[in-house]
């Protein structure tokens, strides 16, 4: 976003300001002189926000996506292009801006859409310090070189402080709030919070697991839905707890379960204990796509998670990964249909 204001105090302390919001679709560019901006500015700004007294016909030439005019008369003098007042509050400055990219990004966003449904890899188990989260963004990152893939975490206290780097970014709960109150924006409100690492997607969990508690089962539905009709991933892999309500049917979803477990008998327990209860509450389906696995023999895992594809524990989960794959050719076979239907 180009920002052109013939006011330097203006141009500095907006400037400041829509920095601290990390989570804005621009990188801001401040201007004083158009004629700065138009030299500068080799390609035209995705937004060009200008102040009336410095917007001029030259202007219109640089072909923005989004044309913006800061009013300082209160009058609009031109009938093609979108307003916001200038002397008001940042906040409302900046939401009127938000608001006006999402309506015109909206329409011109390609939609990327593949054939097949999404394929939802659950992980999954209630035996602790498996090595579950470590498991599951390794496959992530994997699956990642090759296929359109996002990674969730949805464990209480995910522990991951490389994909939540600080407490202003957006979360897991702002996108459950996008889907209900913004629905018709869901998809590119969810565009500005993806985060990447390496070739992956992921959007940072949670950061109070006690928010986890709150959403229901068909919030959580919901959003997996979403996911799927908006048809950008191959591959959505969830990271899940028992901290969420509705597990054992965001199981049922998954074509794959992967549960992780360690060779003790507090283990063993624990995972006989779930085997019962999945079959009293009639999921045994759950445990028919179920892959139990022990990563005992793994005792050294790298600090950095690009480092993880390199890992003993990235040869495992490409045995896997190969094997789902053979599977997933069978079933090609048969007739596709989505678990929505």
């Amino acid at each position: 976003m180009a920002l052109c204001d013939p006011e330097e105090e203006y141009v500095q302390l907006m400037t400041e300001f829509l920095n601290k919001h990390k989570n804005l679709p621009w990188e801001l560019h401040g201007y004083t002189a158009t004629e700065d901006l138009l030299r500068e500015e080799k390609n035209a700004p995705e937004m060009l926000v200008v102040a009336e007294s410095a917007f001029c016909q030259a202007l219109r030439g640089m072909d923005s996506r989004c044309l913006v005019v800061l009013s300082e008369s209160g009058v609009m003098r031109w009938q093609d292009v979108s307003y916001v007042d200038k002397y008001q509050e940042a906040e409302e400055v900046l939401k009127y801006l938000l608001g006006i990219y999402m309506e015109q990004a909206e329409e011109q966003l390609p939609r990327l859409r593949r054939k097949g449904r999404t394929v939802f890899i659950g992980n999954y188990s209630p035996v602790k310090r498996c090595m579950q989260t470590s498991f599951a963004i390794t496959m992530s990152q994997l699956l990642a070189m090759e296929h359109p893939t996002l990674y969730l975490n949805f464990e209480h206290y995910a522990g991951l402080g490389e994909l939540l780097p600080d407490m202003e970014t957006l979360d897991m709960a702002d996108l459950l709030y996008f889907l209900n109150a913004e629905r018709d924006k869901f998809r590119l409100r969810m565009k500005t919070m993806l985060k990447h690492k390496g070739g992956l997607d992921y959007i940072p969990p949670m950061k109070s697991g006690q928010n986890l508690l709150s959403v229901t089962a068909a919030e959580w539905m919901g959003l997996l839905q979403k996911l799927e009709e908006l048809g950008e991933y191959e591959y959505v892999v969830l990271d899940l707890s028992e901290s969420m309500q509705g597990l054992f049917d965001i199981l049922r979803l998954c074509t794959r379960v992967y549960t992780l477990t360690r060779e003790d008998r507090i283990a063993r327990s624990k995972l006989l204990q779930y085997e019962q209860v999945l079959g009293l509450y009639e999921y045994e389906d759950v445990l028919g796509k179920t892959k139990m696995l022990s990563l005992s023999h793994i005792h050294r895992l790298p600090e950095e998670l690009e480092q993880l594809t390199k890992s003993d524990l990235a040869g495992m989960v490409k045995g896997l990964l190969k094997e789902m794959e053979s599977e997933a050719g069978e079933d090609k076979r048969r007739e596709e249909g989505s678990p929505w239907s």
